[in-house]
């Protein structure tokens, strides 16, 4: 295998677990509104404990649709 292909590749797995990294970051932002759980209503933790579990759930399905 030539060099430059191998650098290619070693680039493109960076960039992918960069890539995921900051979507699961944007994901758990969304789902707990960016607020610390202490400036939370009883409410707002209610729902953004519902979006953690939603997001789960959607990781899940779509690591299994993978396999699939």
């Amino acid at each position: 295998m030539k060099l430059d292909r191998i650098i290619q590749t070693v680039i493109n797995m960076l960039l992918r677990r960069a890539t995921n990294a900051a979507i699961s970051k944007g994901i758990d932002m969304a789902a707990g509104k960016g607020k610390p759980a202490s400036d939370m209503t009883p409410e707002e933790r209610r729902l953004a404990q519902q979006a953690r579990k939603a997001t789960r759930m959607a990781r899940q399905a779509g690591r299994f649709t993978r396999r699939f």
